[in-house]
This record gives C-alpha cells, sequence and structure tokens, in this order.
C-alpha cells in the first residue's frame, strides 16, 4: 500500500476521500465504496496499488474507441472494485466482489505494454479510477515510453484529480448511462452531474467516446435517447462518436435483452445530430462503418474486430479532401 492522494484528516482519527463525489467517510479500518481505499491510523492509504485483476492484449475497438489508432492492439488491465453498484454490471465478478489480484510494478507494467504491437496502456475492465495513484504513475512512465494511455471509465471523479490525470491520458471512452438523475441514483448509487462534468473536461483534454448502454425500461424512451444524444452534440461536439450498446440480463437484473429495433431507433436519432454514431453487441449491417460527413465516403470498415482503413489519404478524406476525426499514427 501507498499513502492515497485526495484525502482530509478529520477528527478522531477519521478521513474524508476526496477522489471522487462519494467522498466516503471513513474511521480507522473502514474501506471505502471502491474498496480500493483504507483509513490506517488516520491515515488514507490504497489498498489495490499495483494489484491487477485482468490483463490482456485487446483491439482498441474493444474498448470501445473506434476512432483513435484504428485497427490497433492496447495491453489493457484492471483493479478489482468499483465506485458503483450497477445491478446489470457485465464484469460484476471483479468490480463488485473482493477476488485474489497479481502484484504488477508501474515499470514493469510499461515494459510489458512495449511487447506485441501494443500501442500502450488501457485502464478497463472494472473502474480505473479507483485505481488512481496506479494509474498516475503508469500512466507517466508510458508517456515517456512513447507509449499511449487509455481510461475507459465511468466518469465519476472530482475534476481536480482528473485534470491532473488528464496531462498524460491521450483517449477515453466515457460511459454515459443515462441522462436521468433518476436513473444514476436508482441503478448506480451515485449521480448525473460529475460524469458530465468529467466528459466536458475529458473533451477538453484529450479524444474522447462516449457509450451509452441501452436498458429496456430504464433508459430506452425516446425522450431519453433524444436529450442524450442533443447533450452530447451540444456539449461535446457533434464529432465526438456515441457508441449505442446492446444490453444482455446479467448479475441482479433480468430486464429482457435491448431490442434491435430500439437500437436502429437510437442510431437514427444519433446520426441526426452528431456525425458519428455507432451500435455495439449487436451485429448489424449499419452501425460498424466510419462515413465521410461531408460526401459519405467510407472511411473505416469494421468487421467484429477487423477494420480496413479505405478511405483515409493523408490524414484527409479520400474522396473530398475533408480532415478527418482520427487520431492516427
Amino acid at each position: 500500500m501507498i499513502e492515497a492522494r485526495y484525502w482530509t484528516a478529520l477528527e478522531d482519527g477519521e478521513v474524508l476521500c476526496e477522489l471522487c463525489p462519494h467522498h466516503c467517510r471513513l474511521k480507522d479500518g473502514q474501506r471505502g465504496i471502491c474498496m480500493g481505499r483504507v483509513n490506517e491510523r488516520g491515515r488514507l492509504y490504497t489498498k489495490n496499488y499495483g494489484e491487477i485483476v485482468s490483463a490482456a492484449v485487446d483491439p482498441i475497438e474493444k474498448k470501445p474507441l473506434y476512432h483513435f489508432y484504428p485497427g490497433s492492439v492496447i495491453l489493457s488491465v484492471g483493479p478489482n472494485g468499483c465506485n458503483f453498484r450497477c445491478p446489470y454490471c457485465q464484469n460484476w465478478e471483479i468490480s463488485q466482489a473482493e477476488v485474489r489480484t497479481t502484484t504488477v510494478s508501474p515499470a514493469d507494467l510499461v515494459k510489458a505494454a512495449s511487447k506485441d504491437d501494443s500501442i500502450g496502456i488501457a485502464y478497463t475492465y472494472a473502474e480505473p479510477l479507483i485505481w488512481y495513484e496506479y494509474v498516475l504513475e503508469c500512466s507517466k512512465l508510458a508517456r515517456e515510453a512513447g507509449l499511449v494511455n487509455v481510461l475507459v471509465t465511468n466518469g465519476f471523479v472530482e475534476e481536480k484529480p482528473l485534470r491532473e490525470l488528464l496531462q498524460y491520458v491521450d483517449a477515453l471512452n466515457i460511459d454515459l448511462k443515462s441522462i436521468r438523475e433518476s436513473f444514476y441514483k436508482k441503478l448506480c448509487k451515485a449521480s448525473l452531474a460529475p460524469v458530465l462534468a468529467a466528459c466536458k473536461v475529458a473533451k477538453e483534454k484529450s479524444h474522447l467516446e462516449i457509450t451509452n448502454l441501452i436498458i429496456p425500461g430504464e433508459n430506452d424512451s425516446d425522450e431519453d435517447l433524444s436529450e442524450l444524444v442533443e447533450w452530447v452534440a451540444t456539449n461535446l461536439g457533434k464529432e465526438t462518436p456515441l457508441h449505442f450498446s446492446r444490453y444482455f440480463p446479467h448479475h441482479k437484473m433480468s430486464n429482457p435483452p435491448t431490442p434491435e429495433a430500439t437500437l436502429q431507433k437510437a442510431y437514427r436519432m444519433g446520426k441526426q445530430s452528431l456525425y458519428y454514431c455507432y451500435l455495439g453487441n449487436l451485429y448489424a449491417k449499419n452501425g460498424s462503418d466510419t462515413h465521410c460527413p461531408q460526401c459519405g465516403n467510407t472511411l473505416v470498415e469494421r468487421n467484429d474486430y477487423s477494420v480496413r482503413i479505405t478511405g483515409i489519404e493523408g490524414r484527409k478524406c479520400s474522396r473530398c479532401g475533408r480532415p478527418v476525426d482520427f487520431v492516427l499514427k
């Protein structure tokens, strides 16, 4: 364990964690909701520093990031824990239960990320921001080594630590679960406003893509979808990719899978206001390829994780010459 960042000592040996908006107030020996931070004799420590629960070399499209080094692979690692309590979590075994981990130093992680054609490190699977101190140190070393850093996150973090970390982060996918505060309060045991704020800050500093998991009966109404799309277009820009993802029953939630018709409806709504909209967890003829918003030329073709760059030359559309909204090698 190492001493945590972003906390305040209180009276009677208690501490106040100030990393995320939960602001856990912990007595001696208590851990935060994320399971990763603990009060030890009146000081806050990171119980999860260097503790990896899952690691794999993934296609960058799996994050999903469609406009960031398309067709590349990246070493992906995750911590044990999360500061949300989503009853539908696809990774609940590692995010909401304590499991065995493997200790990997920042230097060793960066060394591993330099192999197998990996472009860098993606901090993902569970919630990487609860791993803050480890991600910060690894991302500094990775940047020095010429590698990229990617966050796949729920975005529930205070602005000051986020801005510090974003100095070293090249791309993010933020899971904007709903445009409704009631959804976050009921299902995530959290709040919406900090996530919206994090999206805006991330857009200022790094490449950003947004994912929205559509859950029948929870966030799939026309009003939910249209307002989310308009918020992204207005606050993050029409060029920000939005991924609508299909839900399947898992963990504690038994709602039926998202109908394809709902995803197609969301896709049509998205394309009315955004240049780039995609469908995930669904095999469909549309919703995978990237087209030039000016002339319709196919810029990138995708078949599952097979990627072909077909319409980009010199960072421009090969047909009309419009600069493309991609981060490329």
